[in-house]
């Protein structure tokens, strides 16, 4: 055996992330057609398992969004599908709040080639997993927020019990509702969404329930912490043709203005704040 994985555990198969489905043991010789319902149809489970979660994931949103407020940040840690999911969504919330690029950021087990292509037993470090939160910046204050399908990569769990040693508060995304997470974390988010279509290949309904839950995570702390007005979005920032024409509608919506007022005012400063404060002077 190779020395990396003499630490591994030897129960990976009892995980309810590893299980068969009984709906998909002959995948392989159905018609194409067939293969797609069943996959549909297994998907539609995933909001549901997501909605057994709510009171967890509004805890969640509540807890991030004071710390947000009081100057932490919240930051992603995952392996495999589960960190890119955590990387995709940190990566987003810059275009559509206009926050700062390290309020809401992502660590992924074997860096960031690990985006691209697998680097495969990354996720077995537990030691690196800490090192890297630490080498990241992670401070009390902020919130930590692990990834992990089966709710027991090392890697994951590593940065976890790190992040509270830093007086950070740790908070996992699961899809196994007994897993190692639940026990260093503040709040576990754990959807459970059956077994997979593929036996073990997470990338599928569990990576699908995981992108929900952090959905509702950064969209429902911007939210609380005043980037969004109704439900627009008003730290936008014009940095390409199609962010500078909804920063114009959403002038327009919300300063009662025409289109050419919106545009000279958009054009002018950059902000829909700034915009809004000089119509409002008028």
């Amino acid at each position: 055996m190779r020395e990396e994985f003499k630490h591994v555990r030897t129960d990976l198969g009892a995980l309810r992330t590893e299980g068969r489905n009984q709906n998909t043991l002959n995948i392989d010789k159905m018609s194409t057609y067939d293969m797609m319902k069943v996959m549909n149809d297994e998907n539609r489970v995933v909001e549901d398992a997501v909605a057994t979660q709510l009171t967890e994931i509004a805890r969640a949103v509540d807890i991030i969004a004071e710390r947000l407020e009081a100057g932490g940040h919240l930051i992603y840690v995952g392996a495999g599908t589960s960190g890119r999911l955590g990387v995709v969504d940190a990566s987003e919330c810059p275009p559509t709040f206009g926050v700062d690029n390290r309020l809401v950021r992502g660590i992924m087990a074997g860096g960031e080639d690990a985006m691209f292509r697998a680097v495969e037993g990354a996720e077995d470090d537990e030691v690196r997993g800490a090192e890297e939160l630490v080498a990241d910046g992670v401070t009390a204050g902020d919130v930590v927020v692990g990834l992990s399908a089966s709710g027991g990569a090392p890697y994951v769990l590593g940065a976890l019990k790190k992040a509270r040693e830093l007086g950070a508060i740790p908070m996992g995304i699961t899809c196994n509702p007994e897993s190692r997470m639940h026990a260093v974390c503040d709040v576990t988010m754990a959807p459970y969404v059956g077994p997979e279509v593929i036996t073990g290949s997470s990338r599928l309904k569990a990576g699908t329930a995981q992108k929900l839950v952090l959905n509702m995570l950064s969209t429902g702390a911007m939210i609380k912490t005043g980037k969004v007005v109704g439900n627009l979005m008003i730290n936008v920032k014009p940095t390409n043709a199609k962010l500078r024409d909804r920063c114009i509608r959403i002038l327009m919506e919300l300063g009662n203005c025409d289109r050419d007022t919106a545009a000279m005012l958009i054009d002018k400063h950059e902000d829909i704040r700034a915009s809004l404060d000089e119509l409002n002077r008028a």
